[in-house]
C-alpha cells in the first residue's frame, strides 16, 4: 500500500487568495485526489476540510490540517514523514513551492527538483535561460534597452507571479514604463515585456522523474485570456486538447516543448508550459509551470488514462535510482 499526501497550498493553508485562485486550487486538488482514489493500492491523505470533499472522505480519504500556529512548511514536513509520496501544488511566488520542496526529502517528493522550481519561479531568469538555449521566449525589458516600436503593446507583471494576477497590458512603452517604475518604487519585483500577439496556449507534459529527460506531450490547450478596459489581464479558463498534436502547428509546438524540457533539467511529473502562437514567429514561450496546472483537471478523463498512477510509477523508478546512489538535483 502506497501512502500519498496531497497538499494544495491555497485551499490547504487558509492562505489569502482571490476567489478565482481558490477555485482553481480546489479544482486541481480534487482532480488529483480523484485520480489517486481510483487506485486500490493507494491510501490518500489530503489537507482539506471535510465539507469540501464529503464523498471522498466517506470512501476512506484521510483529511488533515496544520496544528494551530504551524507553518505550511512544518506541516508538510511532518506529514511527509508519514507518507511514501508527497504531491504538492503551490504558487512559485515568495519561494512557496521551493520552500515546500525543501521541506520534503527527495525520495518522497512527487514533482520537479528544487533547481528546476527555482529557475521557473523567476520569469526573468527563465526567459534568459531559454534564450541562451536558442528558444524563442519573451524577454524582459531592462533599463537602457531601446523602447521599441511606438505601436507596440507591453505587459507589466510580477517577477514571481501566479497566473494573470496583477498583470496589466499597456498600449505604449511610456505607459508601461511608468507603471513598472511606480510598482518598483513601491517595493514590488516586476518584469516588463513586449506583449506577444497571437493565440494563448498551454502545453501539458508528463516528464520523467529524477531528471531522466523523458517527456510526453499530453495535450495542447487553449487559454481564455482577456484584457479589460483598464488593461487588467484575466485568465478565464482553459480548453483541453484544442490543437491536435499531429497537426502542423501541433508538431511545431511539441518540438518547442521538448526543447524547453531539455534546457531545464529537473522537470518531473506534470508540468505546464505557457506559450503564444504568433502568426509569423510560431510558438513563443511565456513561462514554465513546474507543477500541476489547471489543465490537469479533466486530463485523465480526456486521455482515458490515470495520470496519477503513471506519475507514481515514474516516481518509484526515480526513488529506486536514488536509493542505488544516483544523483538527484534538489
Amino acid at each position: 500500500m502506497t501512502r500519498v499526501f496531497v497538499y494544495e497550498y491555497i485551499s490547504g493553508s487558509a492562505a489569502e487568495a482571490t476567489p478565482d485562485l481558490l477555485a482553481q486550487g480546489r479544482a486541481m486538488r480534487d482532480a488529483m485526489v480523484t485520480d489517486l482514489a481510483a487506485m486500490a493500492d493507494v491510501r490518500i491523505s489530503c489537507a482539506a476540510p471535510t465539507r469540501e470533499l464529503p464523498g471522498l472522505a466517506a470512501s476512506g480519504l484521510t483529511l488533515c490540517a496544520p496544528a494551530p500556529g504551524e507553518s505550511p512548511y512544518a506541516f508538510v514536513q511532518r506529514e511527509a514523514l508519514r507518507h511514501d509520496a508527497v504531491w504538492v501544488v503551490a504558487p512559485e511566488f515568495d519561494g512557496i513551492l521551493l520552500g515546500l520542496c525543501d521541506s520534503v526529502e527527495p525520495a518522497r517528493w512527487l514533482g520537479c527538483s528544487g533547481a528546476a522550481i527555482s529557475l521557473a519561479a523567476s520569469k526573468q531568469a527563465t526567459a534568459e535561460h531559454l534564450a541562451a538555449s536558442g528558444i524563442a521566449a519573451t524577454q524582459p525589458w531592462r533599463d537602457g534597452d531601446p523602447p521599441g516600436p511606438r505601436n507596440q503593446r507591453w505587459v507589466v507583471k510580477p517577477e514571481h507571479g501566479a497566473g494573470a494576477e496583477e498583470t496589466y497590458c499597456y498600449r505604449s512603452f511610456e505607459a508601461a514604463h511608468a507603471a513598472r517604475a511606480a510598482r518598483m518604487a513601491a517595493g514590488e519585483a516586476v518584469v516588463m515585456e513586449r506583449w506577444v500577439d497571437g493565440e494563448a496556449l498551454s502545453v501539458s507534459l508528463l516528464c520523467g522523474a529524477g531528471g531522466a529527460g523523458e517527456v510526453e506531450i499530453l495535450s495542447i490547450n487553449r487559454q481564455q485570456i482577456r484584457v479589460d478596459e483598464n488593461g487588467k489581464v484575466h485568465y478565464d479558463g482553459v480548453t483541453l486538447d484544442a490543437i491536435a498534436l499531429l497537426s502542423i502547428p501541433g508538431e511545431w509546438i511539441v518540438k518547442m516543448a521538448q526543447r524547453v524540457v531539455s534546457a531545464m533539467p529537473g522537470l518531473a511529473g506534470f508540468v505546464g508550459i505557457d506559450m503564444v502562437w504568433h502568426p509569423r514567429r510560431g510558438p513563443v514561450v511565456i513561462e514554465v509551470n513546474p507543477r500541476v496546472t489547471s489543465a490537469y483537471v479533466g486530463m485523465s478523463a480526456l486521455l482515458q488514462r490515470n495520470l496519477a498512477r503513471e506519475m507514481l510509477a515514474a516516481h518509484q523508478v526515480a526513488t529506486e535510482m536514488l536509493v542505488d546512489g544516483a544523483s538527484h538535483d534538489q
